[in-house]
């Protein structure tokens, strides 16, 4: 397979919005980046299932870089968010693997749904919650770290995505943490739970992904192409997240998750506006 102009183009695109979305909000992008390439992958005729499954894994190897670039600047500005992060990260790393083998022995289909249902109740819960602005104060002992690493970590890898859509709002509306502090505390997290899923795209989809230039299933091409612009934007997406109002923060996340959460459901809330 030859790929064209215009499939790298729209991978650099994705690279350059998804780094951006990911230092700004800590979220490493995969919920924008798994429907993004799925849709890119089934427009050149890949199959949806083998289409769906690459977007998972190839997402999950680019949140890594990119989410180091977000903890970098993160770190500096809340020194206090890497201790946690790894903490819960940990374990989300240990639930990532096990999510990512599951994730192969589920059809594409209800995959497909669960990500979407799951993205449509987080937006909801966010419009209608408006999140504290106080600082927290680290109430993430053992227990919860477990509990919610675990969790979250399985949803990741399960779902091909690095967490922080999940994790966020956990932090703020159960454990009192402050958007920046969730924020900072989700870039270590997705980090770890990334790598964990990542490894188990690569080991499940070995013999199986027939797509070119793939590792398991990870597409090299979508990787490149994507990775090498996701991570200087990621930069200034963490910069920005000191610079604009905290509210305005969350509405930007909650009606993002929102539209691709309809559109991987197969509706478009653009063509009911038009």
């Amino acid at each position: 397979m030859i790929f064209s102009i215009e499939y790298i183009l729209v991978l650099i695109i994705i690279g350059i919005f998804c780094g951006i979305l990911s230092g700004l909000l800590g979220i490493g992008g995969g919920f924008l980046m798994v429907p993004l390439q799925f849709f890119l992958l089934s427009s050149i005729g890949i199959d949806t299932d083998l289409a769906l499954r690459i977007s998972f894994g190839t997402s999950l190897a680019i949140i890594i870089p990119t989410s180091l670039a977000g903890i970098y600047t993160h770190h500096g500005k809340l020194n206090q968010i890497l201790k946690p992060g790894m903490f819960v990260g940990i374990f989300g790393m240990i639930g990532g693997i096990f999510g990512g083998i599951t994730s192969a022995k589920i059809p594409a289909n209800i995959l497909g749904a669960i990500l979407g249902i799951f993205l449509i109740i987080i937006a909801i819960y966010i419009i209608f919650n408006k999140i504290p602005e106080n600082e927290s104060k680290n109430k993430l002992n053992l227990g919860y770290a477990g509990f919610f690493g675990l969790f979250i970590g399985f949803l990741s890898g399960l779902l091909g995505l690095g967490g922080g859509i999940f994790l966020i709002p956990s932090l703020i509306f159960l454990l009192g943490f402050s958007m920046r502090e969730s924020i900072g505390i989700s870039s270590v997290f997705i980090l770890l739970t990334a790598i964990g899923g990542a490894v188990s795209y690569i080991i499940t989809g070995l013999g199986v992904n027939s797509f070119p230039y793939s590792v398991g299933y990870i597409s090299l091409v979508n990787f490149g192409a994507i990775a090498i612009f996701s991570i200087p934007f990621a930069f200034i997406g963490a910069k920005l997240t000191y610079q604009i109002p905290e509210r305005k923060l969350e509405l930007i996340l909650a009606i993002l998750i929102l539209y691709f959460g309809f559109k991987i459901l197969g509706i478009d809330p653009l063509f009911f506006l038009l």
